[in-house]
């Protein structure tokens, strides 16, 4: 009997006449009559035929070249704390450490020590690029890449998640380690399906803040436990710079106010009617009702517009213009709701817009001018929030979030990174009597405690 790969699963070749129903994850298959299982079911397939003494010939493993080798990789402290965490945990598990705090490094000195083949999913072209180079800085070999129109396997690989997800029934078992940043984007959707169709053994998961629990008991099959969670109250001041947060509460004019009542008010009913009649149901459950009437349709783009509205209203207008004019020396990053309200924002102030439709060398040209000075703000949606490698910055300024506490966490997180003597300052601009204010609120209960911590 062959354990052999197929197409992202596992398949047993010319089994015994025995049923092997026993073995966890293996199903049979009636199309081609035989025994089936998940790819990431692996190690435990192979070690329960062993335990039952039924043999096994493994035609599934990893195949091709080893790496090359690695040069020495420096951990701070608590780097060394994530990385010893995950391997008493079995090399599998979620490492939760801030923005800025380095945890690319953690996964590449983990690489470095185990000299595996591996293979790195990130969520977007931004950091498939970063990744690449930060990889380039310590590993002597050729870097695969898998992305943004490039598909090169090597030992070591980093590919976007889309193409991880189109090529892992090709590749799945190509590698033995799989690490997996911004992990929080799985356990609930069909991204999953890249995890599962990869025979890797070891599995690394990085995030600054951890997945919700559904998420995360779909994650810990995939990838593992959170191992290892490091909140920025413990390293603002030491590792990561001190930050003050600053809550400017602004109010609507008299016609934004008629407006906001009239569309959010419509919203608001009909969501009420719907959690009436569907108390556990979801947003996504709501919208999926709402959009098969008129009613229902009405009442999301009502919603829309209200969000809209909020996003940038003329008190945030006038804020953001005193603000810039306030910190005119200081580096500014200023994060908006949606490219549209960052554009006008770039408009009015003459600023450097980064949103998703600027291409790489026209954003990696912005962020070295944004790191000499040349450049002294930036402003954009949501390209920023996660991963990039944004220069040293002083000031934020929120003018609007849809993201949630996550969203919140990742943008702070962008000010932190250490220089002497900083201490970075967020603004964050909340319409007063709107559901902003308590979204806002809820936002930020984790970064203030993590800021008492720090204080």
């Amino acid at each position: 009997m062959r354990l052999c790969f197929d197409q992202g699963t596992l398949v047993l070749v010319e089994p015994p006449d025995l049923d092997l129903g026993f073995v966890p994850g293996l199903t049979w298959d009636p199309r081609v009559a035989l025994w089936r299982a998940p790819a990431y079911r692996y190690a435990e397939v192979l070690a329960a035929l062993e335990l039952a003494g039924v043999p096994c010939t493994d035609a599934a493993g990893t195949c091709g070249a080893l790496p090359a080798s690695w040069r020495p990789i420096d951990l701070r402290e608590y780097q060394e704390d994530a990385s010893h965490a995950w391997e008493l945990s079995g090399r599998a598990g979620i490492v939760v450490l801030p923005t800025g705090a380095g945890k690319t490094r953690v996964a590449l000195a983990n690489l470095a020590r185990l000299g595996l083949r591996a293979l790195c999913l990130v969520p977007t072209r931004a950091l498939l690029h970063q990744w690449r180079r930060e990889v380039e800085r310590f590993y002597t070999g050729p870097v695969g890449c898998l992305g943004d129109g490039e598909r090169q396997i090597e030992s070591i690989t980093v590919a976007t998640f889309e193409s991880a997800l189109r090529h892992m029934p090709r590749i799945g078992n190509r590698f033995e380690v799989l690490v997996v940043d911004e992990v929080h984007h799985f356990g609930g959707g069909v991204k999953d399906e890249a995890l599962e169709m990869s025979t890797a053994l070891y599995r690394l998961g990085l995030t600054a803040t951890p997945p919700h629990e559904r998420a995360l008991n779909r994650l810990d099959q995939l990838i593992g436990p959170v191992v290892c969670q490091v909140p920025v109250g413990e390293l603002a001041g030491i590792w990561l710079s001190h930050f003050d947060l600053v809550l400017l509460r602004l109010t609507l004019t008299a016609a934004e106010r008629a407006s906001y009542e009239r569309d959010y008010g419509r919203f608001r009913d009909a969501h009420r009617d719907f959690r009436a009649l569907h108390p556990g149901g979801s947003w996504r459950d709501f919208v999926a009702g709402a959009a098969t009437t008129d009613e229902g349709r009405n009442a999301l783009l009502a919603w829309q517009r209200a969000r809209r509205l909020l996003g940038y209203t003329q008190a945030k207008a006038e804020a953001v213009g005193k603000l810039l004019a306030r910190h005119r020396n200081a580096r500014v990053l200023v994060f908006t709701a949606n490219n549209e309200t960052a554009y006008t924002i770039a408009k009015q102030h003459l600023i450097m817009p980064i949103t998703c439709e600027v291409k790489r060398r026209e954003r990696s040209w912005a962020l070295e001018a944004f790191r000499a000075g040349e450049l002294k703000a930036l402003v954009s949606a949501r390209v920023l929030n996660e991963g990039i490698d944004v220069p040293d910055a002083d000031v934020a300024i929120i003018v609007g979030g849809t993201l949630g506490e996550r969203e919140h966490v990742q943008r702070v997180g962008r000010l932190l990174r250490p220089v002497p003597g900083k201490r970075a300052v967020v603004y964050e601009l909340v319409t007063l009597a709107t559901a902003e204010a308590h979204h806002a609120f809820q936002r930020r209960r984790s970064i203030v405690a993590a800021r008492a911590l720090s204080a």
